[in-house]
């Protein structure tokens, strides 16, 4: 039987993704053969994005030895249980062609990381039930993950400047009586817990949250003394969503500007429905900026501030309203050669704003740096060796790739060393810098004209702010 963890949570937008990465990234160092399992599906029609993020970590994770790399690797159909509308049209028969796919799953790997449903389709509280009563039927112990924010953050506020992804965080007090409320119902359920993750949680108060859940856990007569709680801090590039995922969202196209860079998470919304004098003082790092299309000076303006050393590098801009350029306007814009993603759609500004607030900031494969960012927080905040232990997991006998790898970065950090890197000016080269800075493995100098190779960076919405950059010539 394989070792599996049950990843849930009492309501949504709590970050179980970035938890189910990092879990599965521990387990991928220790377990030859590991698999994921998604009980409930979105739907039928649309891959689970939660599933394809995990399948494409497992790819990295495959095992090095002969027998291993000529078996079948799990299929993205083989680790979906049911969809919404199974579980609505009959519960009891979708929980048994659940657990009848798990097993099938559990048959082929030594440890399973199954993930709970989003909280997208049914009342919370439901949910939650339905959740733990899958776990209890599969025989999984279940890791909580608890929100240290009040509700999505998605497209609660519209003000000017609206920071995306971001709510208030809860009070160690708001966080005890949440534990307190899913503790019962774990009990009501007789599910095992394995332990408890308050995600997103005030990067202040950490100390405090994990008191706060401690009080519930360690309450006199509680037989949950020996589970292990953490607390990880809320990352606003994790919740913020990419330029691709707003130009989706407000049905755009991309009309100007580098492709790549639809990859940088954009950090907040900027309505520049005003003149160009009183739109810069509103330009900050990582921002969306949306003007409408007859405001070419506004455009020109803000084109002029990205270019300039003197002003934030803005993710994107929206032109909303659906006017075309002037001839003469789209003249200068092209003479500028910014490279930063100038998208047009149909939208009036509000509709727009409103669109882009209600993004949600999704894990992907292709978002390196909430990649490593996530990996990071998980292995800075959650003790590995416990989790593993909780688990009772047996070390393979097989050395795979992923393994291997986490061994040199170990290695790296305990004999920590300076690597130069040539060719800052390849994308290629400063994603791998700031991956190696994001995993704290090594001191990094990048060759290049400092200048170029940091906005460059910036564009790209990759941290690299702790290298040092160093002309060649």
């Amino acid at each position: 039987m394989a070792d599996s963890i049950y990843i849930t949570s009492a309501e949504g937008y709590t970050g179980k993704s970035t938890i189910a990465l990092g879990v599965l990234d521990t387990l991928l160092r220790s377990v030859e053969r590991v698999g994921v399992f998604r009980p409930v599906a979105r739907t039928s029609n649309h891959p689970d994005y939660v599933l394809e993020l995990l399948l494409e970590h497992l790819s990295a994770g495959k095992a090095a030895s002969a027998t291993a790399a000529t078996s079948t690797p799990l299929t993205y159909d083989e680790c979906v249980g049911v969809h919404y509308d199974e579980v609505h049209l009959d519960p009891d028969a979708a929980l048994g062609r659940i657990v009848q796919r798990y097993k099938a799953v559990e048959a082929q790997c030594d440890a399973v990381v199954v993930i709970g449903s989003d909280y997208t389709d049914v009342g919370s509280p439901t949910e939650l039930a339905f959740n733990l009563r899958i776990a209890a039927n599969l025989g999984v112990p279940v890791l909580l993950v608890l929100g240290g924010r009040v509700g999505s953050g998605q497209g609660e506020t519209l003000n000017q400047d609206d920071r995306l992804g971001q709510s208030d965080p809860r009070t160690p007090d708001d966080i005890r009586q949440l534990t307190d409320v899913t503790i019962a119902e774990l009990r009501n359920e007789h599910v095992s817990l394995l332990g408890v993750i308050v995600n997103r949680a005030d990067p202040t108060r950490l100390d405090d949250v994990i008191g706060a859940v401690r009080d519930v856990v360690d309450a006199p007569g509680s037989e949950l003394t020996n589970v292990p709680v953490w607390a990880i801090p809320e990352d606003p590039y994790i919740v913020a969503p990419s330029m691709k995922s707003i130009l989706k969202a407000v049905k755009g196209t991309l009309v100007k500007g580098d492709p790549a860079l639809l990859s940088r998470e954009a950090l907040g919304v900027v309505v520049a429905a005003m003149s160009m004098v009183n739109v810069l003082p509103r330009l900050f790092d990582g921002a969306v900026v949306l003007i409408p299309s007859d405001r070419p000076d506004v455009l020109l303006a803000v084109l002029m501030a990205n270019s300039s050393a003197t002003f934030p590098s803005i993710a994107g801009i929206i032109l909303v309203g659906g006017f075309d350029l002037p001839t003469e306007i789209e003249q200068l814009v092209e003479g500028l050669a910014s490279s930063v993603p100038i998208i047009r759609t149909e939208l009036a500004s509000y509709e727009a704003a409103v669109r882009i607030t209600h993004t949600p900031g999704r894990m992907a494969a292709d978002s390196q740096r909430k990649l490593d960012t996530a990996l990071a927080l998980f292995e800075g905040h959650v003790e590995a060796s416990v989790l593993l232990d909780r688990l009772k997991v047996s070390r393979a006998d097989v050395v795979t790739p992923l393994m291997f790898e986490y061994t040199l970065l170990e290695r790296a950090r305990k004999n920590r060393k300076r690597i130069v890197m040539p060719e800052g000016e390849d994308d290629r080269v400063l994603r791998a810098a700031a991956t190696l800075l994001a995993r704290d493995v090594a001191d990094i100098i990048i060759l290049g004209e400092e200048v170029d190779v940091r906005s460059r960076a910036i564009g790209l919405g990759i941290d690299i702010g702790k290298a040092q950059v160093i002309s060649p010539f």
